[in-house]
């Protein structure tokens, strides 16, 4: 069992998560409500956590493929900058969990929030209370629903 604290502060931030060996697979969108939002279901267990090799969220840098409409991350929509198709360069081994798992997160000035979410596409976007950035979390109805943590941010 894990506990995360604050790297800057030391503030306990979840409660006991389990490690998962992979991410798991990013359930499909139908379009329909989740719980009264409209949002994918999320992508981690509650209780859970998961090291997520893929590069997330900003910045954004052009794709070595422009040829195809490919997701700017995984489970993410496509991105494209004035015809230029743009893929995450974002960090890499980021701690993947349910965002629910960090309800005491406060919105940093990053925290763009759309019509049914935040789509975590501006870097960080929750904090600690003592202001720390911790994690984007991404919300929104196009994109995954999930709290990836900022390396380092975070101690065991």
């Amino acid at each position: 069992m894990t506990i995360f604290h604050c790297a800057s502060c030391g503030a306990r931030l979840t409660a006991d998560l389990r490690q998962i060996d992979e991410v798991p697979q990013r359930p499909a969108r139908d379009g329909l409500p989740v719980d009264g939002v409209r949002r994918a279901p999320a992508t981690m267990p509650r209780g859970f956590y998961a090291v997520d090799p893929d590069p997330t969220g900003a910045p954004f840098v052009p794709s070595q493929d422009q040829d195809s409409f490919i997701p700017a991350y995984p489970g993410g929509p496509s991105m494209n900058n004035e015809g230029i198709e743009m893929v995450s360069g974002g960090p890499r081994n980021t701690l993947l969990l349910h965002p629910e798992d960090m309800p005491d997160l406060s919105w940093l000035s990053t925290g763009e929030v759309n019509c049914c979410g935040a789509p975590g596409d501006m870097g960080p976007n929750r904090g600690c209370r003592c202001g720390a950035p911790i994690g984007t979390e991404m919300s929104e109805c196009y994109t995954p629903y999930e709290l990836h943590l900022v390396p380092g941010a975070v101690a065991e």
